[in-house]
């Protein structure tokens, strides 16, 4: 192994998205559960508010979509997050690693890819475990219920 190798900055630091393989796009993914949180847009002002309701495929314990690669023929709303797209999406939370890479910031100490543990995410009270509850038998009419504000954490 070459001596550079081991000082080498790793992939989101050296790479824009749209440069970035399939396999390190995935795992910018930290886990934690909230791109698969209900989202309702105000019709009149285009406003999105977040829900603490999951999508029925998201494993609430594991924050981990439990058909992923089935998701969009089962949830024809399921957004795809595409590298070009990212900017345009402020529905992202303030953590999302795609986020910050897109805007040249660094991944939180409790990224997997920072920490080497898929579970610092949720030590850190990131992810949507304990927080978030199935949209399974809630009637669309009560969704505005279940609206939430996160706290602004993960830094």
């Amino acid at each position: 192994m070459d001596n550079n190798d081991l000082t080498a900055d790793p992939f989101w630091k050296t790479k824009t998205l749209t440069e970035m393989s399939p396999a390190e796009w995935e795992s910018l993914c930290d886990g934690c559960g909230r791109c698969c949180l209900i989202k309702l847009e105000d019709e009149d002002t285009g406003e999105v508010a977040l829900t603490n309701l999951s999508c029925h495929l998201l494993n609430i314990g594991s924050c981990r979509c439990s058909d992923y690669p089935n998701r969009r023929s089962k949830v024809p709303d399921c957004v795809k997050l595409e590298p070009e797209d990212i900017a345009g999406l402020d529905w992202l939370p303030e953590t999302c690693a795609y986020r910050l890479v897109h805007e040249g910031k660094g991944l939180a100490w409790w990224h997997p890819l920072v920490s080497g543990d898929c579970e610092t995410v949720h030590q850190a009270g990131i992810s949507v475990r304990g927080m978030a509850r199935s949209e399974n038998g809630i009637d669309e009419s009560d969704m505005f219920s279940f609206i939430i504000k996160w706290l602004k954490t993960g830094g």
